[in-house]
């Protein structure tokens, strides 16, 4: 059996602010609303849908890259200001992880969403 994660709804207080900083952090092209969502393509199988929400839980959002990728998120993570950090609970500690022989870094977005990006 094949399951693959197709879209995902991120909540968020303003979408399209969310969806282009989410979309300018990882280096994706944000092309505006589609319907009553702010999608933002990852990749050929999964879709990032920002939709305007009042009162959420901030989410965690994992991403797996390449060396190469890792680079280009961090350097345009350091370049917007965005605060990182090394672990979940220390997300301003502006250090990066070495975890399990590859490298990790946490941020969190303008609603409070916890995104990591980590290599193998």
């Amino acid at each position: 059996m094949s399951i693959n994660l197709d879209h995902t709804i991120v909540p968020a207080t303003n979408k399209e602010v969310s969806a282009n900083f989410f979309a300018s952090i990882m280096g994706l092209k944000y092309h505006g609303t589609h319907g009553h969502f702010a999608p933002v393509k990852v990749n050929d199988s999964l879709t990032m849908d920002f939709d305007n929400r009042v009162g959420f839980e901030s989410h965690h959002y994992a991403f797996k890259v390449s060396e190469e990728d890792f680079d280009k998120i961090f350097e345009r993570i350091q370049l917007s200001g965005t605060t990182f950090g090394s672990e979940p609970y220390a997300q301003s500690n502006m250090k990066i992880n070495k975890r399990n022989g590859g490298r990790g870094v946490y941020f969190a977005d303008p609603d409070g969403h916890s995104f990591e990006i980590l290599t193998s």
